[in-house]
C-alpha cells in the first residue's frame, strides 16, 4: 500500500519574494542590454557622422576648387605622386581632397570606414611648416581599428571598447605623422580580430570592391576593401594569421608582413594579448610594390628606433631592393593539408615558369606536418589556455560572433575535450586535432611548446639554408571566399599562419585572375581529407571568374628588403603577361 507524500506547501510570501526576485533579475538584464544597445546606435550615428563630414568637407573643396582633376590625382601611384607632393607640382590639399571624396564613395559602396578623422583637415598645414618634408609628405592613409589614433577609439568590434579614446597614438602613427602622412580613416575589423572576415555587430559586413557578395579578408578587411577600391593609397593593418595577406589577395592588391618586431607594435592592440607562440605583426597595403618599399623606407627610420627603443635599428637596406643578381627560390604548390583551388595552384605553376625564363633558379621545397603545425603550434599555442583569457573578451557583448563551437570547446573540460577527440580521429581527424589543442595547458607544457616550435624554426631554416635559397614562393588562398564563409572555415589559414608561426617576413602580390578553365576543374574539387570542411571550401571557391588570385613570397627574417625585391620581380613578371593578353 503505496502511503501519499504530504503536500508541500511553499508560503505565499516565499513564493512572492521568489518571483519578485526573478522579475527584478530580467529588468535588469533587459535595462543592462537596452543600454548596450544604445551604444551600439550612437556608434552607428558616429559613423554616418563621419561620413557626412567627409561629404561637406569634399563639397567645400569643390566650390573652391572647381578645377582641380581629382581623376588624375587618384591615378599617380604612390612614388610619382609623393614626388610631385615633394617638388610642390601638386598641393596636398589637392591630394588630400581627392582620396576623401574617392573614400567616401568605396565606404559607401563597401562599408570599409568607421570613422573620419577630422583632425585630419588641420594638420595639412602643419605639414607644410615642417623643418624637412618627410618621405610621405602629403600622402593620406588609412588606419585600421585596432591601431590606436589618439581621441578614438579602437573597439576590435566589442561594444566595451566604445567611447574609450587612446590616450596617444601609437608609434606607427607618430612616426607616420613625422613622415608627413596625413592619417584621415580608420577601418572596419571582424569582432575580436581573430577571423578573416570582416564584420562586427557595432558596424556591420563589410564587402568586397570587385565583388559585392565576397569577403574582402580580415581581419585588415576594412583596409582591403578601401585600398583595393581606391579609396587610400597607403593603408596600414595587422597580421597574426593571414590578417594583412587576406584582404590583400581577396581585393587583388599587395601587403606585407613584415618580421614581428621589425616595426613597433606599440599603441596597437592585439586579439590575443600576450601570446607569444603565433607572432604578430603590423604591416603596409598598397596597389604596387614599390609603394610598399617607400613606406617601409619613411618607417625604417630614427624615430621609429627612438619611439621604441625594442625594435632593432635596422635602416631599409636600399642595396638588397635594388640588387638585380639572379633569384634561387624554392617553392611548392601545395601544404598537404587545404588542397589549393585550381586558380591558387596555376598561379604558382605559371609563375615558378616565368621566374626560370628570367633567369632564376627554381627549387621545389617539401613541407612535412603542416597539420601538426596547425593544431599543435598555432592553435594549441594561441590559446594555451584553452581559450579562457579569450572567451573572457566577450564577457557582457551582445553577439558572439560566428565562434559558437569555440565557446563550446573552450568552456568544457580537458578530459571531455580528450575523450572526444580520441572518438573523433578516425572519422574527422582535423576536428579530433582541434579537440586535442584546445585542451588547456600547464605553464610546464607551455614552456615545452614555446620550446618545440623554436626548435621546428631552426629545423626549417636548416632546410631552406640546405638548398640555399634566398627566397620562396608560396600559394596564397583564394579566390576571395564568399561572405560568411571565412568563419565556417578557419582551418583554410594553414597556408598563411605557417609564416606566422615562423616569424619569416612575406608579401602577397597578385598574379592572375580565375578562368572559365580553374571553374570547371573545381567540379572535381574533393579536398585531402574529403571532410565538411573541403566540401564547404569548394562551394565557397565557386563563381569566382574574374577575380584576382595572388601568391606569397617568402624570406628569412629581417630580410624584408630581400622579400620586397622578390615581390617586385613576380609583380613585373605578371604584369608583363597579363599586358600581353
Amino acid at each position: 500500500m503505496r502511503v501519499p507524500l504530504p503536500a508541500v506547501r511553499v508560503p505565499l510570501p516565499a513564493l512572492l519574494c521568489c518571483s519578485a526576485a526573478s522579475l527584478l533579475l530580467l529588468l535588469l538584464r533587459w535595462r543592462r542590454r537596452r543600454g548596450l544597445w544604445q551604444k551600439v546606435k550612437e556608434a552607428q550615428r558616429r559613423q554616418e557622422r563621419s561620413l557626412v563630414r567627409m561629404e561637406k568637407a569634399v563639397q567645400r573643396f569643390r566650390e573652391q576648387h572647381p578645377s582641380v582633376n581629382t581623376v588624375s590625382i587618384l591615378s599617380l601611384p604612390l612614388p610619382e605622386l609623393s614626388k610631385k607632393l615633394q617638388d610642390g607640382s601638386l598641393p596636398p590639399e589637392h591630394v588630400f581632397y581627392a582620396y576623401v571624396s574617392k573614400a567616401l564613395q568605396i565606404a559607401t559602396e563597401t562599408n570599409c570606414i568607421t570613422e573620419y578623422l577630422e583632425e585630419s583637415e588641420t594638420q595639412l598645414p602643419k605639414a607644410k611648416l615642417a623643418d624637412k618634408l618627410g618621405l610621405l609628405y602629403g600622402v593620406p592613409v588609412s588606419i585600421k581599428d585596432s591601431i590606436d589614433c589618439q581621441g578614438h577609439d579602437s573597439t576590435l568590434g566589442f561594444i566595451k571598447n566604445l567611447n574609450k579614446p587612446a590616450a596617444e597614438d601609437s608609434v606607427v602613427v607618430q612616426v607616420l605623422r613625422r613622415q608627413g602622412a596625413i592619417p584621415f580613416v580608420k577601418t572596419n575589423v571582424p569582432q575580436s580580430l581573430i577571423s578573416y572576415d570582416c564584420k562586427n555587430l557595432i558596424f556591420g559586413q563589410t564587402f568586397n570592391p570587385l565583388l559585392y557578395t565576397r569577403s574582402p579578408g580580415g581581419s585588415s578587411g576594412g583596409e582591403g576593401a578601401l585600398v583595393g577600391g581606391g579609396g587610400s593609397i597607403l593603408g596600414f593593418g595587422t597580421d597574426v594569421g593571414g590578417s594583412l595577406r587576406f584582404p590583400a589577395a581577396f581585393c587583388g592588391i599587395c601587403a606585407l608582413k613584415p618580421t614581428g618586431n621589425r616595426l613597433s607594435k606599440k599603441g596597437i592592440i592585439s586579439g590575443v594579448l600576450g601570446q607569444k607562440a603565433v607572432v604578430a605583426a603590423v604591416g603596409p597595403m598598397a596597389k604596387d610594390v614599390e609603394s610598399l618599399a617607400l613606406c617601409m623606407r619613411a618607417l625604417l627610420c630614427e624615430d621609429m628606433f627612438s619611439l621604441d627603443s625594442t625594435v632593432p635599428p635596422l635602416p631599409f637596406n636600399e642595396e638588397v631592393y635594388s640588387s638585380t643578381q639572379p633569384l634561387r627560390i624554392g617553392y611548392y604548390e601545395t601544404d598537404f593539408f587545404t588542397m589549393p583551388s585550381p586558380a591558387m595552384r596555376r598561379a604558382v605553376r605559371e609563375m615558378k615558369q616565368m621566374l626560370e625564363d628570367a633567369g632564376h633558379t627554381l627549387v621545389p621545397f617539401e613541407l612535412m606536418n603542416v597539420d601538426y603545425v596547425i593544431f599543435n603550434f598555432c592553435v594549441r599555442g594561441m590559446f594555451a589556455d584553452g581559450g579562457a583569457s579569450f572567451l573572457r573578451k566577450f564577457k557582457g557583448e551582445l553577439e558572439k560572433s560566428s565562434m559558437g563551437l569555440f565557446f563550446w570547446l573552450a568552456k568544457s573540460p580537458n578530459w571531455l575535450k580528450s575523450v572526444l577527440s580520441w572518438i573523433a580521429k578516425p572519422f574527422v581527424p582535423r576536428f579530433s586535432g582541434i579537440l586535442r589543442s584546445m585542451r588547456a595547458n600547464t605553464v610546464d607544457e607551455v614552456w615545452s611548446l614555446h620550446h618545440e616550435i623554436e626548435e621546428f624554426c631552426h629545423q626549417f631554416i636548416a632546410q631552406w639554408k640546405k638548398l640555399n635559397l634566398d627566397v620562396m614562393l608560396c600559394p596564397m588562398l583564394g579566390p576571395a571566399l564568399r561572405i560568411g564563409y571565412p568563419g565556417k572555415l578557419s582551418v583554410a589559414v594553414s597556408y598563411t599562419m605557417l609564416y606566422n608561426t615562423l616569424d619569416f617576413p612575406v608579401g602577397v602580390v597578385p598574379v592572375t585572375e580565375v578562368t572559365d578553365k580553374d571553374e570547371e576543374e573545381l567540379k572535381s574539387y574533393q579536398g585531402y581529407f574529403q571532410d565538411w570542411w573541403d566540401r564547404t571550401l569548394a562551394k565557397a571557391f565557386h563563381g569566382s571568374v574574374g577575380l584576382p588570385v595572388a601568391v606569397q613570397c617568402v624570406a628569412l627574417p629581417w630580410q624584408e628588403e630581400l622579400c620586397l625585391r622578390f615581390m617586385k620581380e613576380v609583380e613585373m613578371l605578371a604584369l608583363k603577361k597579363n599586358s600581353l593578353f
